[in-house]
């Protein structure tokens, strides 16, 4: 496929084009002229669209499907479609289907469901055998077979002992182990945030310092064995703090926020919605800001939709009981178009990469050609006619986005929203 991308302004701080409106040549999957203007010729498609914007491709941190066992949720095609035209060119999946990914096998199985995809899927392994937290999975042999990370999603690792051995046999291979944080004995049966909002709504709370304990322990563990860790979607001021300290002290840790936790307050759950019920739990304006500021002083590294689909039975009932999660590919750019600036939004969606060492591809002649389309103009608001996954668990349903991507040109397909 040859083409030719006319009037994109270049978003990539590390080339020399950066913030600059050129056209685009593509031969063979190869980006092979970048000039202010060039000619078009025969066999090439040409490529217009209004405020075109181009950065290299997009990376999610956390994604979760359904497939195998939960296809009724999300299929693995469908989501890496939904994932290409939200702008992703690469995704890393939870393990968290059925059965859970814990093997070489299961490794091998994602992989060959994402095969020739023009989003690139990458699996993560469970940290330990079926996410249950008693022992070590298959780390090496999943590593060996293309996992990228091993981590349990959304569960905690009550036996300090077993993360502490995780992090020391890791380090043979360079793995990288993901850690979610949340203490299950100080959450309780908590399901919102603990704070003026819980106490309105007579909902139980969970106490920032479920999380903030987990963090303080597993940094020091990490400070302990050395290796290298990452910590997803933390969500309050004081865990940004003590990853920040833990990077001053020059500990390999690394961490992501979800789009939700940047956007979203927990006022938002006055109606019982439970499209805003999430895990962590949404937090008060001031962790928000927090969570910003963590952002924009790069202690936060990446940004995550933590995209989660869950048919309408595990919703729609008594906030108790339903189950965490939001869908969020889909209106991850535009949500975030409303708080940040968009080189911010750029190097927060592709610094994930070089942490879970996936190829990444500059905006730059003789590169391959990976890279995210989208424009940073227009305002919509965000309706159930423009959700693409299967589920429709939306927490950004009637929100007011800015923007929108377009699609991608990765693995030599180009993908663009009609």
């Amino acid at each position: 496929m040859n083409l030719i991308f006319k009037n994109a302004t270049i978003i990539d701080k590390n080339s020399k084009f950066n913030n600059q409106a050129v056209d685009i040549k593509v031969e063979n999957g190869v980006i092979t002229k970048i000039a202010k203007d060039i000619a078009e010729e025969a066999n090439f498609e040409v490529i217009q669209l209004d405020n075109l914007h181009i950065s290299r491709g997009w990376f999610d941190s956390s994604v979760s499907l359904g497939e195998p066992g939960y296809e009724d949720r999300e299929t693995i095609k469908n989501g890496l479609n939904v994932a290409a035209r939200s702008g992703f060119t690469n995704i890393a999946l939870q393990p968290n289907a059925n059965p859970i990914a814990d093997t070489q096998a299961d490794i091998s199985f994602l992989l060959s469901k994402g095969h020739n995809a023009a989003t690139s899927l990458h699996p993560i392994g469970a940290l330990t055998k079926n996410s249950e937290g008693l022992d070590i999975a298959e780390l090496f042999d999943m590593q060996n077979a293309g996992a990228v990370a091993f981590g349990d999603y959304n569960k905690d690792l009550p036996d300090a002992n077993l993360l502490k051995i995780a992090l020391q046999y890791a380090q043979d291979f360079d793995g990288l182990v993901i850690t979610f944080c949340q203490d299950s004995k100080i959450k309780g049966k908590g399901v919102v945030h603990e704070g003026f909002v819980s106490t309105r709504l007579g909902l139980k709370g969970i106490p920032a310092l479920a999380e903030e304990l987990q963090v303080a322990r597993n940094l020091y563990l990490l400070e302990y064995t050395g290796g290298k860790m990452h910590i997803p979607t933390v969500s309050t001021g004081k865990s940004v703090q003590l990853i920040r300290e833990a990077k001053a002290k020059g500990l390999n840790v690394t961490c992501s926020v979800a789009v939700h936790h940047l956007v979203l307050t927990d006022d938002t759950l006055v109606n019982f919605d439970t499209r805003y019920k999430v895990a962590p739990p949404l937090r008060p304006e001031n962790e928000r800001k927090a969570l910003l500021e963590g952002v924009l002083d790069g202690t936060i590294d990446m940004i995550t939709s933590d995209h989660n689909p869950l048919d309408i039975e595990l919703k729609k009932m008594e906030f108790d009981m339903a189950k965490n999660g939001t869908i969020g590919l889909e209106t991850a750019f535009g949500a975030l178009a409303n708080i940040l600036p968009v080189d911010i939004i750029v190097e927060k969606l592709t610094a994930g990469k070089s942490i879970f060492k996936i190829e990444d591809h500059g905006m730059e002649e003789g590169a391959t050609a990976s890279f995210t389309l989208f424009t940073t103009e227009g305002n919509h608001t965000f309706t159930k006619a423009d959700i693409l996954s299967k589920s429709k668990n939306s927490a950004f349903l009637g929100q007011q986005l800015k923007g929108k991507a377009y699609g991608v040109y990765h693995n030599g397909k180009l993908i663009i929203n009609e």
